[in-house]
């Protein structure tokens, strides 16, 4: 049997934003003080394989949804040696603003995108302005674009980018978000996007407000522990928290290294998946 290629996979902050802890709860807690959002994409590398896990929000939209913008995305993978045109493959985990921004930066990747979150985002939910508050309409109509070029590639469920990196339909915040599972020296790490926005939201079993299903939400974060080899392999899609639990990048600021081990138990570390 063929091994399976173990990938480098790195978290590319590029942006930020302040929120206090009732904005992060589905059912709001009331304790005073922050709870920051930080923005990312994921880079997956190996096997001959460049590949992209959303592609982040630009200055323009930062400026209109008053986050603090950092860096383009496109700078932070300049940092690590990549142009946007080595970019074989790119995953878009759904299509809200801050996942889907800048995909026209990058001329060559091809796109890989669950059907329902092309339906949901072109569909009638769209007439609804809370539905389609965290959507950009030019970036919705870009991969519309991009489907007319024959450059996305729809996926229904769970399916294979490459050996050892699959996707996989959770649902709940989107109808068609897609968690990232990646095969790694330290085993199997689930990217969760924002099927878990933050540790806390799995920890005290209270999802992110933001959801089109709630049980399907609360279970997107089950799927996430089940698929990792451990709560320590779950990466959640918007918390600081990562940043300072996984080792940094020898040379480049605000890049943490996922691939290996973090540098003490992360809040997930003891749970596992219900049976």
């Amino acid at each position: 049997m063929t091994a399976l290629p173990e990938y480098e996979v790195l978290a590319i902050q590029y942006a930020t934003v302040q929120r206090r802890p009732a904005e992060n709860f589905l059912i709001a807690d009331l304790h005073e003080g922050s709870m920051p959002m930080s923005y990312c994409v994921w880079l997956i590398r190996g096997g001959g394989r460049t590949i992209l896990v959303d592609t982040g929000f630009n200055a323009e939209a930062a400026v209109q949804r008053r986050r603090d913008f950092i860096r383009c995305p496109t700078e932070g993978l300049r940092d690590l040696g990549i142009t946007p045109q080595d970019v074989d493959d790119i995953v878009i985990t759904h299509l809200h603003y801050d996942h889907a921004g800048n995909a026209i930066l990058f001329p060559k990747a091809q796109f890989h995108l669950q059907e329902k979150e092309m339906q949901a985002a072109t569909g009638p939910d769209m007439r609804h302005k809370l539905c389609r508050h965290a959507y950009e309409v030019e970036d919705v109509v870009h991969m519309v674009r991009q489907n007319f070029r024959e450059r996305v590639r729809f996926v229904n469920g769970d399916s294979a980018v490459a050996p050892g990196i699959s996707l996989h339909l959770v649902g709940g915040h989107t109808r068609g978000l897609q968690i990232v599972r990646v095969h790694t020296a330290r085993g199997w790490v689930v990217l969760a996007s924002d099927a878990v926005h933050y540790y806390d939201n799995v920890v005290k079993a209270m999802p992110f407000p933001g959801v089109v299903d709630v049980p399907a939400l609360i279970e997107a974060g089950e799927r996430c522990l089940s698929l990792a080899d451990s709560g320590d392999h779950v990466v959640p899609g918007h918390d600081p928290l990562v940043f300072d639990l996984f080792p940094a990048h020898p040379t480049v600021p605000g890049v943490v290294v996922l691939s290996a081990a973090p540098l003490r138990p992360s809040p997930l570390a003891e749970m596992a998946a219900p049976i």
